[in-house]
């Protein structure tokens, strides 16, 4: 598969060419560090799949998403971050990228590449079922542990309360309340405890 990597953080640039590159059935062709050269490379390379910062100085990763994926609805873009923020993965979500994977760990990357690469999205270098990310009725597609999840947020307990309540791990109900999240159109956890005490 061909790569392109952009990202603000050169470091990250250059160690991703290198562990990736290192890999048999991947190659880099091209490099940036802010949405704009994410756009022209895109264009330049046709790449199988974008992998771009989610946050940059000047143009970040939205923006260069939404414009690749304007131009190339195939497109598979996947956001490289920091850190998990339910509004940032919603948003990516939503834009039609194939999902969101966590820089620093470096040794999931190439693996949920290859899933991306067979039509799954993947959260944190795990694929999840594909949904309609359109504000789809939340009754349509929510599985029963998403149900239990958006119950235990309404009964106000974080992430770590939730993960030992429900027997998951923090990954995993993080995975959960982002795909409540773009399932139904929300922003944050504060809106998916309202949706749920509504019924």
């Amino acid at each position: 598969m061909r790569l392109i990597v952009v990202d603000d953080d050169r470091l990250v640039v250059d160690s991703l060419k290198i562990i990736l590159g290192a890999q048999p059935q991947i190659e880099v062709v091209g490099t940036g560090a802010n949405g704009n050269d994410a756009v022209s490379l895109y264009a330049e390379h046709a790449p199988d799949i974008a992998l771009l910062d989610i946050q940059m100085p000047g143009r970040d990763g939205l923006s260069a998403a939404r414009e690749i994926l304007e131009r190339d609805p195939s497109a598979r873009v996947v956001f490289l971050t920091t850190f998990s923020d339910d509004e940032y993965i919603v948003s990516a979500l939503k834009l039609g990228a194939r999902g969101y994977l966590i820089k620093t760990d470096v040794a999931a990357i190439p693996p949920a590449l290859t899933q991306v690469m067979d039509g799954k999205r993947v959260l944190e270098g795990k694929a999840i079922e594909d949904v309609d990310f359109d504000g789809a009725d939340a009754e349509a597609g929510a599985t029963d542990r998403e149900f239990e999840v958006a119950e235990l947020i309404a009964r106000g307990l974080d992430n770590k309360e939730i993960a030992a309540t429900a027997y998951m791990g923090e990954g995993t109900v993080r995975n959960h309340i982002s795909s409540i999240l773009a399932k139904m159109g929300l922003r944050n956890r504060t809106q998916i405890a309202i949706a749920y005490l509504r019924g």
